[in-house]
């Protein structure tokens, strides 16, 4: 059976992505069978003139999704069962929620060849690589215990001194042995439902909210509770209906630059929250890993509370560098000390050498320098990505005051899963708004990542996106 499809080399869509999008539509049309067999890679790349590393690339790639199998010794096939879908111009498919991974694996996947519009990170071009590469040649020539030792429990002690000072300029009064260094914020979570929750416990989590910590929270078998996060943060009036029937264990709550939506706790909200975990005796888990993007501060529930009610995690992953992986907890002495245990058993102890990279960065002023410059830049990109959606057509959640996120949606569009597929041929994923609830319910919103909304490809998916028909 012929395989017959498209490639234009003048569109500007990587000719991975194209010959994916080709393939992926071919056996889409059922006019391939289970069990067809696609051309050779030598095949391929004669009867379309190219190179081999696209189509390499493009069948791999084809593979991990499971439209095709590979079997050693005789080629690529088509796969016995494909994958759910869901078409441009029609309807969800409701089994897509069985692929809830699939979208959001793609940012770690193919780096440099398609826009990865929802991504969480900071693109590689607006990190400081040379400061980064000077602090590792500096700890590598003076600190060589750093290369094959475990970290203390606790963390490196400057690198919690420093951020001692970083939290108190926020008005957090804590001290070094209230500090647990953790590998990134995700293990700082960890730990702490590990030590604060146990299976059948009922938490209240935002919708949306951070998808990560959703999926961490299901594999320790707690229920989720949603609570809607609003311009202002959660919903006060929903929050307290909720507590007539549940009894909340934590509440997870992400108070800057909230993601996906960008938006920031109020004050009135933030005293009402404090509030109500003191009524209804439940802790309060503030995720402030976005602390380091905000330039006018604002109170954190940590600042309020002064750790007695609230564990405050934050970090430099999302700033300095997502390989470093470098995380906190800041919590009252008798937590940090069980939190030490549990860390100790689940990791023994974090990375010496990334802790000691991260002191000779804060030490030596690279990433206070750095920091000035992200910031200028990410106010600017944040600036010009509102403009671009509105004058495709998007509605904005809320005009975020700084940060990388805009939470958006094609107004007439009421799945955002629709956006997917309107991606591919223009080499842009997405990842449409379900993913970010409790429970994946649909949801006509996408997170937009700002550094990327002008980019061309981006903007002819803006355009493109907004010329889809209506639908409920």
């Amino acid at each position: 059976m012929k395989l017959e499809i498209q490639l234009d080399r003048d569109n500007g869509v990587p000719l991975t992505e194209q010959i994916v999008t080709g393939v992926t539509a071919w056996i889409r049309s059922r006019i391939a069978h289970p069990g067809s067999k696609l051309p050779s890679i030598r095949q391929f790349s004669a009867d379309y003139g190219v190179s081999r590393f696209p189509v390499i690339e493009a069948y791999d790639r084809l593979v991990s999704l499971g439209y095709v199998d590979s079997r050693h010794g005789s080629g690529f096939y088509v796969a016995d069962r494909q994958p759910a879908s869901t078409q441009c111009q029609g309807s969800s498919d409701p089994r897509r929620a069985e692929d809830e991974s699939d979208h959001l694996l793609q940012q770690f996947n193919h780096p440099g060849e398609t826009l990865k519009l929802g991504s969480g990170f900071v693109p590689e071009a607006w990190r400081d690589a040379d400061s980064i590469a000077q602090a590792i040649r500096h700890v590598s020539r003076t600190d060589l215990a750093s290369m094959v030792d475990y970290a203390t429990p606790l963390g490196n002690l400057t690198l919690r001194e420093h951020l001692q000072s970083r939290i108190g300029q926020l008005g957090i009064q804590a001290d070094t042995s209230q500090i647990l260094i953790t590998n990134g914020a995700s293990q700082a979570l960890d730990l702490l439902m590990r030590y604060m929750l146990k299976a059948g416990d009922t938490i209240f989590v935002e919708d949306p909210g951070y998808y990560n910590l959703h999926g961490l929270l299901k594999l320790h078998g707690v229920k989720l509770v949603g609570i809607p996060r609003t311009r202002n943060g959660p919903d006060l009036d929903v929050m307290q209906e909720q507590l007539k029937s549940h009894r909340p264990k934590l509440l997870f709550v992400n108070t800057v630059f909230h993601n996906p939506t960008g938006t920031n706790v109020a004050p009135p909200v933030a005293f009402r929250l404090l509030q109500l975990a003191r009524e209804h005796g439940f802790s309060i888990i503030e995720d402030d890993i976005y602390a380091d993007f905000q330039t006018d501060i604002t109170d954190r529930l940590a600042t309020l509370d002064q750790l007695e009610h609230v564990v405050y995690v934050g970090g430099l992953s999302k700033t300095l560098s997502s390989s470093l992986r470098i995380g906190c907890v800041v919590a009252s002495h008798a937590i940090i000390k069980d939190l030490v245990d549990i860390k100790m058993l689940t990791s023994i102890g974090g990375s010496r050498f990334a802790e000691a990279v991260a002191v000779a960065m804060l030490e030596r002023g690279a990433y206070r320098k750095y920091l000035e410059r992200l910031r200028r830049r990410m106010r600017d990109a944040l600036g010009s990505t509102i403009q671009t959606l509105e004058d495709a057509g998007w509605e904005i959640f809320d005009k975020p005051a700084g940060g990388k996120f805009v939470w958006a949606r094609v107004p007439h569009v009421g799945n955002a899963e629709r956006l997917v597929e309107c991606g591919v041929p223009l080499g842009v994923t997405v990842v449409p708004g379900n993913h970010f609830r409790p429970n994946m319910e649909m949801s006509p919103w996408t997170r937009i990542h700002i550094a990327f909304g002008n980019d061309p490809r981006a903007q002819a998916f803006f355009r493109a996106a907004a010329a889809l028909p209506a639908s409920d």
